[in-house]
């Protein structure tokens, strides 16, 4: 048995001998470097490999027009590298790959350290991007043991997606706000703002004029509707018949003396006087009859319910304001009565708001010094015009003053009655830095905000608000002047931050 395994001994020997060894580790590519800066006038995403001198380095610049945040569809770019003695290397491109990538072969000519300079010639704008000095290597392996980016945990959000999204970033800057409080409103009309039409007499609405209706424009003096009175004997109607009769008898008897007046006048039998007598009892009695015969046909419509009676019997009911029909009660041919409410008119333009301040807040009303309304829709809150009163007597059912502000309403964006909220300013403000309120996202109940830091790279931030004024609203933690944060997309970029998947990388280098 021991003979055994000498035998076999030198044969595992000679196997491990004759086995390979694993393949040497290959140093790791270098990491792409990326560049990102900002002017008032586009955005420059840089991605490039570590430089080589004498090899070609593809650089896959991004360019965003800061006026839309929308990619360059066409232009020139041109990469410069400047050595310290002067020496310049330019290489350009004359059109994107892509709307909004360019991409740029540049292939130093020698190694060392260079200032970078990327120009953007196109028809829309120009612009240039000072990225200070680069480092070209002299072969590949001193690339690799060069500088590695340094790594951080980002939100991925890629420019192609930002393209096709409303998306948009600002500045952080440093703004003074004045302290303020949110309260409940509602739009009233203004003082003088508001009538109502009723009815003077008793009678029936005319069929020959058509009623405004609701939410329709009216005139100042533009009448809204006709009354046919009521007779003074609505069920006599042989007595209106009788009235006629007697007038027609009388306008008879003062025709024939009048003629008689005349002949005799002209023979000189009578003074001129006698004629004039005559004529003006035939004008009487021609009066009475018109009378008559205009009560019996007021009599015949009111007790037919149809037609109408002669234009100069009615009653006319006008607009006393220019504005809104509000209301109406009142329909063509129905009956009305005295002091009946028809039709309620509202002016919009200009109107009251009139915010609800708990007693207790009170106190500080001394200090007031202005608001601003928010409006649903809008992206930016209305300034509030001029104070009207600051109420001093408590409501005894909400507990709560009154403070009254005229606003003009002239695209009619506020409607009388319409619950809002407004924000009152006190005269004391703070300086910190602000953003807009559009960049605020409410997540799990918690303000953030999401910083680019760089062109594809955003950071999520837990912020501390302050003051809010003017649409923007102060920062107290969170943020620094300086950085840009997401004001449209914020959302999406939301969204992808809860999502597991890695974005598949676009880009035409």
């Amino acid at each position: 048995m021991k003979r055994s395994w000498l035998s076999i001994l030198p044969l595992l020997l000679l196997a491990a001998c004759n086995k390979s060894s694993p393949p040497a580790k290959t140093p790791e590519d270098p990491k792409t470097i990326a560049v990102t800066r900002w002017t008032e006038r586009t955005e420059l995403f840089m991605e490039y490999p570590p430089l080589v001198a004498g090899q070609n380095a593809r650089f896959a610049v991004h360019l965003t027009d800061l006026r839309n945040f929308k990619p360059l569809s066409e232009g020139r770019v041109t990469v410069e590298l400047r050595s310290g003695g002067g020496r310049s290397e330019t290489f350009q491109t004359d059109a994107p790959s892509r709307p909004g990538i360019f991409g740029v072969t540049v292939k130093p000519g020698s190694a060392g350290a260079f200032s970078m300079t990327v120009r953007l010639d196109s028809p829309a704008l120009r612009d240039t991007h000072e990225l200070g000095e680069v480092q070209v290597y002299a072969n590949a392996q001193a690339a690799a043991k060069g500088e590695q980016p340094e790594q951080r945990e980002v939100i991925k959000f890629l420019k192609e997606q930002q393209w096709t999204l409303d998306f948009a970033t600002v500045t952080v800057a440093e703004r003074s706000l004045r302290e303020s409080r949110r309260v409940s409103a509602e739009v009233r009309p203004r003082t003088g703002g508001e009538a109502e039409i009723i009815a003077p007499v008793a009678g029936r609405l005319a069929t020959s004029s058509a009623i405004p209706t609701v939410g329709t424009l009216v005139q100042k003096g533009q009448v809204l509707a006709k009354i046919l009175p009521r007779t003074a004997t609505p069920s006599d109607r042989a007595t209106l018949e009788l009235a006629v009769q007697e007038a027609t008898t009388a306008l008879r008897l003062a025709q024939r003396d009048r003629e008689r007046a005349e002949r005799l006048a002209t023979a000189g039998a009578v003074p001129g006087k006698r004629l004039d007598e005559a004529k003006a009892a035939e004008a009487t009695a021609q009066a009475r009859l018109n009378a008559a015969q205009a009560r019996l046909t007021q009599h015949e419509s009111s007790r037919s319910a149809e037609g109408d009676a002669p234009g100069d019997s009615h009653f006319l009911l006008r607009a006393p304001i220019a504005g809104i029909m509000a209301s109406t009660h009142g329909t063509s041919g129905a009956s009305v009565e005295v002091g009946e409410n028809l039709f309620r008119v509202v002016a919009t333009d200009p109107v009251f708001i009139v915010a609800s301040i708990p007693e207790a807040e009170a106190w500080w009303l001394h200090q007031l010094a202005g608001g601003e309304l928010e409006l649903s829709g809008h992206p930016k809150p209305v300034p509030l015009g001029r104070v009207v009163s600051v109420g001093r007597v408590v409501d005894a059912e909400s507990r709560t003053l009154p403070v009254i502000f005229e606003v003009r309403n002239q695209d009619a964006r506020l409607a009388v009655g319409q619950a809002v909220f407004i924000r009152l300013f006190t005269s004391t403000a703070t300086k910190a830095p602000a953003v807009p309120e559009s960049a605020l996202v409410d997540d799990a109940g918690r303000p953030v905000v999401f910083v680019q830091v760089a062109g594809e790279s955003f950071a999520r931030r837990a912020v501390r608000l302050g003051s809010r004024e003017a649409g923007y609203v102060l920062i107290l933690e969170g943020v620094k002047p300086g950085e840009r944060v997401v004001t449209r997309g914020a959302y999406q970029i939301r969204l992808a931050a809860l999502s597991s998947q890695i974005p598949a990388h676009g880009h035409v280098h």
